[in-house]
């Protein structure tokens, strides 16, 4: 992970969980809010991104349902000045399986996005382009991906309210 995913990684999870509606926190540094995403922005460094948790999550293990205890499990887009596009991000609340990708369905298309630690990217700017469409385009997006200890994980996004959220944070950090 470079440095400044890191640092993003980590602001992020930090303010988005602290103003989920989720966890019932605040936060100052929240802007938006449209419909089921919610809209963060910094200022050093400039960025920006929107977030959502998951409407839905199914643990299986061998087939069978599991309850596991996992962290905060968020789905983001991060803007940055300069920047073409956004990045898209996704932490899963524990530490996927090494060398695993997570799937994303949206709609019946299809991405995978590459893992370290408890984060996901797409694998190149090219495929964020594509996954970012799709999430324009759509109205849920299901994530699986298997932990470390087995578990494959199903975390269902909604998309109501993502266009928007994606444009405000974008306009934000021209």
């Amino acid at each position: 992970m470079t440095s400044w995913m890191a640092r993003t990684a980590i602001g992020a999870i930090f303010a988005a969980g602290l103003a989920l509606p989720a966890l019932a926190q605040d936060s100052d540094n929240q802007v938006a809010v449209k419909t089921d995403w919610s809209v963060f922005a910094e200022e050093n460094p400039k960025e920006c991104w929107g977030v959502s948790p998951p409407k839905e999550t199914v643990n299986s293990r061998d087939g069978k349902p599991v309850t596991v205890k996992r962290s905060d499990i968020l789905l983001f887009v991060t803007f940055r000045p300069g920047q073409t596009g956004g990045e898209t991000s996704f932490t899963g609340g524990y530490p996927f399986a090494s060398g695993s990708t997570v799937s994303v369905d949206v709609g019946g298309a299809k991405f995978s996005m590459i893992t370290d630690g408890e984060w996901a990217w797409a694998p190149s700017p090219e495929e964020d382009a594509k996954l970012m469409a799709a999430l324009q385009k759509g109205t849920t997006a299901t994530l699986t991906a298997h932990s470390a200890k087995g578990t494959e994980t199903k975390d269902t996004f909604s998309l109501r309210g993502f266009t928007a959220a994606m444009a405000e944070a974008a306009s934000r950090c021209k």
